[in-house]
């Protein structure tokens, strides 16, 4: 039986989020043996040549001077700033804290969308958005027992990927969105290595560090590119929700992998966070469905 595109796209978003979060565990799981900017700087090498092949035989290269493009540069620059902030960060927290605040990313590119692009959020939203980041305060716990300061890293990761995102919708369609990821890739892996000195310098690399960074870098294409096929498929109000199995999955590995135990605190919080998301997008929806209708009657006019 053939699977419907909105069925499609929720499968390609869970795989997505699957490759995302277990790339996360690996590099948190390196990050003992391992120098954070050296991770970042040899994943983000096997990622370019990998992400390169795949945009060439695709026919998806384009000229390089499109980076001076002030959408495309604020695109790379977003994502390089966040994979930093997020890898530092992922390093000293539980990837399930780390997980259930970038829940909150939809929320702040709704918050930017309408800050700077000028697009309608009306009330309901807005009290989502920020029930959804009380939500992160209460996940942060900032001044209280158990607080980290690394929890401000991943708050950090939020904005810039905010940022990306953002300058992302702004971007030429005509771009390719695999052209995005061949710059944006070494673009990540040279800010990794400009990092390695400050955090202690390189350390030396057993085989299965090298295997588990290939392994790290080929879930990250695969995360990329499921996400690209799933925003491709169906109905994006129908397949968006599917982001936040990614929580789940962070919360499994974390178990597992780490023996970490979420605390009540940060289930209260993601429970927060992902429910303000999910009314987001209910409420994006009933307003895309409203304004659909609303120009309806305007094209049977003669």
């Amino acid at each position: 039986m053939a699977l419907t595109p909105n069925i499609r796209g929720a499968l390609f978003m869970s795989l997505s989020m699957a490759g995302f979060t277990f790339n996360d565990t690996i590099v948190k799981l390196l990050s003992a043996d391992l120098n954070m900017g050296q991770i970042i700087f040899i994943r983000g090498v096997i990622a370019s040549i990998l992400i390169y092949l795949l945009a060439r035989h695709r026919g998806a290269l384009r000229p390089l001077r499109l980076l001076l493009d002030r959408w495309v540069a604020l695109r790379v620059f977003g994502e390089v700033v966040g994979t930093l902030t997020f890898v530092i960060g992922l390093a000293h927290i539980p990837v399930a804290n780390a997980s259930a605040i970038l829940q909150a990313l939809p929320l702040a590119v709704t918050m930017g969308a309408a800050l700077f692009l000028n697009e309608p959020v009306g009330w309901r939203r807005w009290t989502a958005i920020l029930a959804g980041f009380a939500g992160v305060m209460l996940i942060v716990r900032p001044g209280v027992e158990g607080f980290s300061p690394y929890s401000l890293m991943i708050v950090g990761t939020v904005i810039f990927a905010a940022i990306r995102d953002i300058a992302t919708r702004r971007v030429d369609p005509a771009i390719p969105s695999l052209y995005l990821s061949a710059v944006t890739a070494p673009a990540v892996a040279l800010s990794g290595l400009l990092i390695i000195e400050p955090l202690g310098g390189w350390q030396p690399l057993a085989a299965i560090h090298v295997g588990w960074v290939v392994g790290a870098a080929v879930l990250l294409l695969v995360g990329y590119q499921f996400v690209i096929m799933a925003m491709r498929e169906g109905e994006i109000s129908f397949i968006a929700p599917f982001r936040y199995t990614s929580f789940l999955w962070a919360v499994l590995l974390g178990f597992l992998v780490f023996n970490d135990i979420p605390d009540v605190f940060m289930i209260i919080g993601g429970a927060i966070v992902i429910g303000s998301g999910l009314y987001t997008l209910y409420r994006e929806r009933i307003t895309h469905g409203a304004a659909i209708a609303a120009r309806a009657p305007e094209r049977h006019n003669p």
